[in-house]
């Protein structure tokens, strides 16, 4: 959106625009990003809140809708006073969108471009105000990814930072190597950067680029092409020259090369108390005037259009073949259970009356199918509202509706009575061969000893999930392994001693002494290690497939969970909890294990 006249800031819609999604009714577009469009919209309250709509070429990709999903209910759990809440979402449909309360202020990325630099108190207020909302995103499981100004929203109160989690969705699908771009270069750490690898501290070096930007004007690893500016944050570094001395101490710690040398968010919010003259405290007069006045310019809301009859174009299901209740002026179906920011209200105009007459639709019922009659048409599923699961197709009294086949001469009877004959002689042979199997057999359980019975009585008799064993603190030494069937798991010296694995652990640490990497691994199965949204749980274990054997210790912090599958069929949850010991020989790991033992069917070699 740039530096737009505010007369910009709510684009009228479009005709390849939806009217309604999600039972929402459009009022304008708010912008448009690398993953898809944000409209304006209203809760049956009144309430303004901002729909993202997922483009159709991220929808259609199986592993996108995955994570999307799961950085969703991830971003549902952050309830933070500096973040824009997500209060509803659609992962399912024919396009993926969320919800989030409407934040009237200007991006960061926004308010720098049309006004320039902030005052340093400005600056050091957004940036305490961002990293309390960092530690609720951090407390929450999520890494942002993408934290950069147009992802701050400057409200009357303070800060909100939006988008948090959601660029995970994108990573590694098919459209990350066909041009289309997720992300800002400028405002990435330098190990994502170089390395893909991504922990709450990369969140800090985007916090100290956002700080300097907004205090400058300008980014501080300059501009151009995008592997211009990722190897300037790689391998030089950032010009400060013009940023203020106040800042200084916190800019330059949070831009650390090193992770670890970054501080924490406490620290920052310390450091900036520091830097002020006076009590930093968040109210009306924290931004510039000319700056306010954007915000008073995103009051003025445009009411939503009147509600039409359903187009192709609507981001949602088919109407239901039951009964529709008529909808009001400005009506939206959809329940919200959540409420706006605490900082706005709709302003004088904005359409928040609900319209006399309004009321909840009533529950969904399940619509009465008729039984089929002869020759009736094909039985047609009917259509459901949208978030309502479509039940398997229904056919009465065994009935499977059809086209008629075409009309053949009746066979001879004698023809019949022959096919009738064989029916009725392997119906009997089958009665005989069934009394004189075990009764494993006779019950569709099969002979576990002998390894007999079909796969679909296997399935029937699925085994129970086991009961979790977990042990806390588990210290390997370096070049030790472990197995998950000991209990407790014991630290074993690795076979060999040369420093490279060639024994049999399930787990196991060690450092190659040739290139002088440590190495997390297994010898016995498969790793996957999870990402900082997905909750470790035997389910989630079973259902990663990110598999490898070895993973370097410098990609693993305080807190990361990696799944281990042995091939003997247990499935383990480790935990790291950090590295100890100077010298090589006093070098040790800790971790906690969760073991869900014969969780899976031994591995054939």
């Amino acid at each position: 959106m740039g530096s737009a006249p505010s007369a910009d800031f709510f684009q009228p819609l479009k005709a390849d625009d939806p009217a309604v999604v999600g039972g929402y009714r459009l009022a304008a577009v708010l912008g448009a990003g690398g993953m898809g469009k944000v409209y304006l919209s209203y809760t049956p309250g009144g309430r303004p809140i901002a729909i993202k709509v997922i483009r159709p070429e991220f929808s259609e990709d199986p592993e996108f809708r995955r994570r999307f999903q799961q950085e969703v209910r991830a971003a549902e759990r952050v309830q933070g006073l500096y973040t824009a809440p997500v209060i509803d979402s659609d992962t399912e449909g024919a396009q993926p969108w969320l919800a989030t309360a409407y934040v009237p202020g200007p991006s960061l990325a926004h308010a720098v471009a049309r006004h320039g630099a902030l005052p340093v108190r400005s600056v050091l207020l957004l940036t305490v105000g961002v990293a309390e909302a960092l530690h609720v995103i951090h407390g929450a499981g999520i890494v942002h990814r993408d934290l950069k100004p147009a992802n701050v929203l400057l409200a009357s109160d303070g800060p909100r930072v939006i988008d948090f989690g959601i660029a995970r969705a994108a990573d590694s699908t098919a459209l990350t190597s066909t041009g289309v771009s997720v992300g800002t270069p400028a405002f990435m750490a330098p190990e994502q950067a170089s390395a893909g690898t991504v922990t709450p501290a990369t969140d800090v070096f985007a916090l100290g680029q956002i700080a300097a930007f907004t205090a400058i004007g300008a980014s501080v690893f300059g501009d151009g092409p995008s592997h211009a500016v990722l190897y300037r944050i790689v391998h030089e570094d950032p010009d400060l020259s013009a940023l203020p001395e106040e800042l200084r101490p916190v800019v330059t710690r949070c831009l650390s090369r090193d992770p670890a040398d970054r501080p924490t968010l406490t620290e920052i919010i310390e450091l900036c108390n520091a830097a002020s003259e006076a009590p930093l405290r968040q109210g009306e007069d924290w931004l510039p005037q000319a700056v306010a006045g954007s915000i008073t310019e995103r009051l003025r809301l445009p009411a939503p259009a009147p509600t039409p009859a359903p187009t192709p174009t609507e981001v949602s299901a088919p109407q239901s073949a039951a009964p529709a209740v008529p909808a009001a002026p400005g009506y939206t179906p959809t329940d919200v259970a959540a409420a706006a920011p605490t900082q706005t209200a709709p302003a004088q105009g904005a359409p928040g009356a609900v319209p006399p007459g309004y009321r909840t639709p009533p529950p969904y019922a399940q619509p009465s199918y008729p039984q089929p009659q002869p020759q009736q048409p094909p039985y047609t599923q009917p259509s459901y509202a949208p978030g309502r699961s479509t039940p398997p197709p229904f056919h009465a009294q065994g009935f499977v509706p059809g086209p008629p086949g075409p009309t053949t001469p009746p066979r001879p009877k004698r023809r019949g009575l022959m096919v009738i004959g064989a029916v009725a002689a392997a119906v009997i042979g089958l009665a005989v061969l069934k009394s004189l199997l075990p009764d494993g057999f006779a019950k569709g359980g099969g002979d576990k000893a002998s390894g007999g019975g079909s796969a679909s009585s296997g399935a029937a008799q699925k085994r129970p999930d086991p009961q979790p064993v977990s042990y806390q603190g588990i210290e390997v030494p370096q070049n030790h392994q472990l197995m998950s069937a000991d209990n407790p798991p014991r630290p074993a010296e690795e076979p060999t001693g040369a420093g490279v694995l060639y024994g049999h652990g399930d787990l196991f640490y060690f450092r190659d002494t040739l290139f002088g990497d440590e190495k997390f691994g297994t010898a016995n199965g498969k790793l996957v290690l999870l990402n900082n949204s997905e909750k470790g749980s035997l389910e989630t274990c079973r259902a990663v497939t990110r598999f490898t054997e070895k993973i370097g210790l410098d990609q693993l912090t305080d807190g990361s969970q990696v799944c281990v599958l042995s091939k003997a069929g247990h499935i383990t949850l480790a935990t790291f909890r950090g590295r100890s010991g100077v010298k090589e020989e006093t070098r040790f790991i800790t971790v906690d294990l969760t073991v869900w033992r014969n969780a899976e069917a031994a591995a054939k070699d």
